[in-house]
């Protein structure tokens, strides 16, 4: 199934807000085997909205569209919708007490523009928003489907998987049974993966195919399968899945798609083992990581960013001399700072950070993006030092998950 995206708005077309709804949409049909064919952006502008669906509809049977549905006097986006399928702007009785319930359940006043969410075209089937007062609006013509749904992310996310896919997948259903296989790959580079699996993606049965989706320092590895034949599918599925398991071996480390930071803490949970992070470049963000995964209270433990050099030394012991001898951004106060967060929060395993984020404090010696990074898990300890190009957000970012596998690669060689 083909389909279209358009994002409306001039927020997005200044810069002044990302546009993060078009890639979870397509991450979300993706594994349905749906292709998006055009993803556009269009201003807050009633001929450019008209146009866009026009065009959209000329290559695609379903357009998901977001944006332009707030509570405000100057969107044009349903008055347009209207114009496009016909009918009439209409109170919706359900709409309006649902945006009541939304508007009580957060302690607000109504409003007459947020009370005039409720007014909808004629020509649409609402769905209703359970996260926020804008409705979601479905419209049919020629056998084709436009969805209009709000522009906050959290509500688009949130609506898009609870509502609107399973009801495309049941308006559109034509008896294709899919299964899906995931994969998380380390330890091996996506081009000599591809060689390893060649011959044998080759021989794959008609209907089944393998995707690549390659993340730093990971790869996670997606068989699709789609057949009318369910019971054939299914045990093609699972054979497949256990000859690649049985090709790659150690390199698996999970079979779902999950962040580093969850496979980290699987392990670490299955093993009944304990986490603690030292970080001084990365500020936090190993163990914003660590706890952003639910349950991550059963492995870790804490953090202590060592920003300066007397945190270094007084809460960790890293030597004074040695950062003098060696610098701040070296192996061995990686190493100290590793081994003395373990000491200091008693924990089994550590991960510590020490680098330049930059924009400024390099030097020709440690130019910036340089970040020495080690872990500990008993008395077996791990250090690297990657030199990380970009802007400091990416150093900050790359070097956490930089981090994380090495962890990752410790525990799997002691497993």
């Amino acid at each position: 199934m083909n389909y279209s995206i358009i994002v409306v708005g001039d927020e997005i077309l200044i810069g002044q807000v990302q546009d993060t709804n078009s890639g979870f949409i397509a991450r979300q049909l993706t594994p349905y085997g749906w292709q998006a064919v055009n993803i556009r952006a269009v201003a807050d502008e009633g001929q450019a909205i008209f146009d866009a669906i026009d065009e959209a509809f000329a290559h695609s049977d379903v357009v998901l569209m977001t944006g332009g549905l707030g509570p405000t006097k100057d969107d044009i986006t349903k008055p347009t919708l209207c114009r496009y399928f016909g009918g009439r702007l209409v109170h919706d009785e359900a709409t309006a007490r649902n945006v009541e319930q939304i508007v009580a359940g957060r302690h607000l006043t109504i409003n007459d523009y947020t009370r005039a969410q409720a007014m909808v075209p004629s020509s649409c089937r609402v769905i209703q928003n359970q996260c926020g007062t804008a409705p979601l609006m479905w419209f049919e013509r020629d056998g084709k489907v436009l969805v209009s749904m709000p522009g906050v992310p959290y509500e688009a996310e949130t609506m898009l998987v609870r509502e609107v896919i399973p009801q495309l997948m049941a308006h559109f259903s034509d008896n294709v049974d899919i299964e899906f296989r995931h994969l998380m790959v380390v330890g091996i580079i996506e081009s000599a993966l591809a060689m390893q699996l060649d011959q044998w993606e080759r021989q794959l049965p008609q209907g089944i195919h393998l995707a690549y989706l390659p993340q730093p320092g990971i790869i996670h590895l997606r068989l699709t399968g789609m057949s009318t034949d369910r019971q054939w599918l299914k045990r093609e599925m699972d054979r497949l899945d256990q000859e690649l398991r049985d090709r790659l071996g150690a390199h698996v480390v999970a079979d779902q798609d999950l962040p580093v930071a969850a496979i980290v803490g699987n392990i670490l949970r299955e093993r009944g083992l304990t986490l603690s992070t030292a970080e001084s470049c990365t500020g936090g963000n190993i163990a914003h990581e660590v706890t952003a995964i639910a349950g991550s209270s059963d492995y870790f433990m804490g953090a202590v960013v060592s920003y300066h050099r007397r945190v270094k030394e007084l809460q960790l012991g890293v030597s004074a001399s040695d950062i003098d001898r060696c610098g701040v951004v070296s192996q061995t106060v990686a190493e100290q700072m590793a081994t003395g967060v373990c000491r200091l929060l008693d924990t089994d395993c550590s991960i510590a950070t020490t680098g330049v984020a930059g924009p400024g404090g390099g030097t020709p010696e440690t130019p910036v993006g340089t970040v020495w990074m080690a872990a500990r898990c008993g008395d077996r300890l791990a250090v690297q030092c990657k030199h990380i190009p970009g802007h400091r957000q990416r150093v900050i970012s790359r070097a956490t998950n930089d981090a994380l596998l090495l962890l990752l690669s410790l525990l799997l060689e002691t497993r």
